[in-house]
């Protein structure tokens, strides 16, 4: 691919592209973008061709953005995106052609599906090590995307692709919630009212709690908690009332002190869930709390296959509706105006930031 005409991080036209041709956005290194555009690239063996819709900008893209994420996890030059949806355009070999004009959305971990943890169903934990769409390979931020069959998850023909984009942390939400496994009639917590709180809020209301309390700062985002199923809100210092009321806690806030908050609600024997990303020495739980109330805790990295499927299960019946969360759409050329708009100051009451090939 070529680079675009104009200055780096810009094209010379706001319109799609040529015929035949794609475009995408590459982060040569941390702080550096360009957008590149030159053919549409070829599925191979096995592979699909999609035409990307829309696709989410999360707090992980602005740490790949930043130079912040973790060596391990991220590979520059790359084109970030790895919560879209789409069209599947054009097939590889051995792949079925009736998949042509089939909206999707799909798995971002390149699982090997051979290892001990991928027979065992957690794709997400694959021993062969870390591949992600979006971080180690091409992710959507691009017109086209090529990937796998196997990972994709097909939505029906009546499906909005532009709140399909959410599937994916819905699907780690999901995860969470798998994990937490919720029984009608528990009373439950959500730490956190961004995105993931957001969809864990829907698949929780979902189960039937005696009560859900949705702890958020924010109070708009508090409201929307409300409106999307949460029976109360409070801001995290208002928690200590509330201190060993519920059976299962959801963390999705990854701040400083949102572990020890959601342990600190749980009853004796409850189970707490994980899911936020924690910076390095953050305030951690307290052990003799942990063996004193018995407390069961879990953590969450991604989503397994099987939260995928509970996630899409979700959306499709009707349980689950991400588009609420959409704050901020961008077209692909504007990709540094919408990674201002997750990361900076005129980005903080942003909700979830599309980016529209």
């Amino acid at each position: 691919m070529t680079t675009a005409a104009g200055p780096a991080g810009t094209t010379g036209r706001a319109g799609a592209p040529a015929s035949g041709s794609a475009r995408a956005v590459v982060v040569d290194r941390p702080g550096e973008h360009r957008i590149v555009s030159g053919p549409q690239p070829l599925p191979g063996p096995g592979e699909v061709r999609i035409a990307v819709h829309a696709a989410g900008i999360c707090a992980s893209d602005r740490e790949l953005y930043d130079g912040t994420r973790h060596p391990d996890f991220v590979r520059y030059p790359v084109t970030p995106g790895h919560e879209w949806a789409g069209t599947v355009d054009a097939v590889g070999e051995g792949v079925d052609p009736a998949l042509t004009g089939r909206k999707t959305v799909a798995e971002g971990f390149r699982a090997c599906l051979s290892c001990e943890r991928c027979r065992e169903g957690a794709t997400n934990l694959c021993a062969s090590g870390y591949d992600e769409t979006g971080f180690t390979q091409p992710g959507a931020f691009a017109d086209r995307l090529v990937l796998p069959t196997r990972l994709l998850h097909l939505l029906p023909d009546r499906a909005d692709l532009r709140a399909a984009a959410l599937l994916e942390p819905a699907a780690v939400a999901a995860a969470a919630v798998l994990a937490g496994a919720p029984r009608p009639g528990d009373r439950v917590a959500v730490v956190g009212g961004g995105t993931l709180g957001l969809l864990a809020v829907q698949l929780l209301a979902a189960s039937s709690p005696a009560a859900l309390l949705t702890v958020e700062p924010r109070s708009a985002r508090a409201e929307q908690a409300l409106s999307l199923g949460s029976d109360r809100a409070c801001a995290p210092e208002e928690t200590g009332k509330e201190a060993g009321g519920y059976d299962v806690v959801l963390e999705t806030a990854g701040a400083d002190g949102s572990a020890q908050d959601a342990c600190l609600l749980a009853r004796r024997g409850g189970r707490v869930v994980l899911t936020g990303m924690f910076d390095p020495g953050a305030l951690g739980v307290d052990p003799l709390h942990l063996v004193l109330n018995q407390l069961t805790v879990g953590s969450v990295f991604g989503a397994s296959s099987a939260a995928w499927s509970f996630a899409v299960r979700a959306f499709t019946g009707g349980l689950l509706d991400p588009a609420p969360l959409i704050t901020h759409e961008f077209p692909l050329p504007s990709f540094g105006e919408a990674m201002a708009a997750v990361g900076g100051p005129e980005g903080a009451d942003a909700g979830k930031v599309l980016l529209r090939p």
